[in-house]
């Protein structure tokens, strides 16, 4: 039986700084590496990878010079080693640590070289999830840096790129034929934008929409999710609907309103509650557009994690991470377009000119007589 080796136990070839050990796609890629050495014929087999598809950064430039270099005739190939050592030459261009024992390993490590294609496609899942969670990382990053000044466009290039990624992956993994297996649910990720400074801004939203209920029905982008806490949700919904109804709307209806919704637990003071309904400051678009805001980064955020997550399970199916993937993602969408409904200015519309009726042109005069009108007999 070959000994498989790896990266700690050889140092014939560059090492990566992972400490992990080595996972099943390592030994595919060695397994891949050993079959196209030895049967370079088998590189019509291999489809769906490069060079940056490997791992191990020696792998992908091994895998760049074989495929760089013309296939040599089969009987030939058997009686001397000179294709070998014109790859090993076009690889250490790029990999000095590689040797020629290292390559021989690859062959010994090999156990059917006829299963190339099949090493391939491992090499390509694999790949794919790495990718995946490359994104999905800088995602989460994006929507976590407060730093940017515009962290939104940052948030939603990532987000777009994600989105990219999977729908490339889709198209070079189809469903299975099989059952389908289930989608792994979201694992519950807590939000990152749920501060002190969230509340106080959603307390002063509702304060000021109390104040100007009439800003309330063009406000129809903000939903109740967008709110950090469940109190102030309720109460918001508490006052589109007095808004929707022509009702009236100052702080003790919205607190009447509240009783009937069952939002007064026993932890909420009814005279609290007033006061803070009562401290209205700037404009509801304002504080609106700050919520929804904040809603979006944290939904990136929970979409990233959440991607993150189907990919670093290794059990997880390509199928079942891009249907995962897709899931999450139209989460975010659906965020992402009623924040450009806050922030995008009213369309303006163009009302067509009305016809104006012009009155009627007199007729001209008649310049022939009319025809005489035959008599009969």
């Amino acid at each position: 039986m070959p000994r498989y080796t790896t990266s700690e136990e050889s140092d014939d070839h560059e090492d990566v700084s992972d400490t992990r050990p080595p996972q099943p796609a390592y030994f595919a890629e060695q397994a891949l590496l050993g079959a196209l050495l030895l049967e370079p014929q088998r590189l019509a087999d291999v489809t769906g990878i490069d060079a940056s598809s490997f791992s191990e950064y020696a792998h992908g430039v091994l895998f760049a010079a074989i495929r760089g270099r013309p296939v040599p005739d089969p009987v030939q190939h058997k009686r001397d080693t000179s294709w070998l050592n014109a790859v090993l030459t076009a690889a250490r261009e790029h990999a000095r640590g590689l040797t020629a024992s290292y390559l021989h390993t690859l062959i010994q490590v090999c156990p059917w070289p006829r299963h190339a294609s099949t090493y391939a496609r491992m090499i390509e899942t694999d790949h794919a999830r790495r990718t995946l969670r490359a994104h999905a990382m800088r995602l989460v990053q994006s929507a976590r840096d407060y730093t940017l000044p515009h962290p939104v466009p940052a948030t939603l290039a990532a987000a777009d790129a994600l989105a990219g990624a999977v729908d490339e992956i889709a198209a070079r993994f189809p469903p299975p034929s099989g059952p389908l297996q289930g989608i792994p649910a979201p694992v519950p990720i807590g939000a990152p934008h749920n501060t002190g400074e969230a509340g106080d801004e959603e307390w002063l939203l509702l304060a000021t929409a109390t104040a100007h209920p009439a800003d309330i029905e063009q406000m129809q982008w903000l939903a109740a999710d967008d709110f950090s806490q469940p109190l102030q949700a309720g109460l918001w919904q508490s006052l589109t609907a007095l808004a929707y109804r022509r009702a009236a709307v100052d702080p003790i209806t919205v607190l009447w309103e509240a009783q009937q919704r069952g939002l007064l637990k026993p932890d909420v003071e009814p005279a609290k509650l007033l006061d803070l309904l009562a401290s209205p400051a700037g404009s509801p678009q304002h504080w609106g557009e700050l919520i929804v805001q904040r809603s979006l980064l944290t939904t990136a955020h929970q979409v990233g994690c959440h991607v993150q997550a189907l990919t670093d399970d290794p059990t997880t199916t390509p199928y079942q991470f891009i249907i995962g993937g897709r899931r999450a993602l139209a989460r975010l969408s659906s965020v992402r377009t009623r924040w450009h409904q806050a922030t995008s200015p009213p369309p303006t519309i163009n009302r067509p000119r009305g016809r104006t009726t012009s009155p009627p042109r007199a007729s001209p005069p008649r310049t022939t007589a009319p025809p005489a009108t035959r008599i009969s007999r």
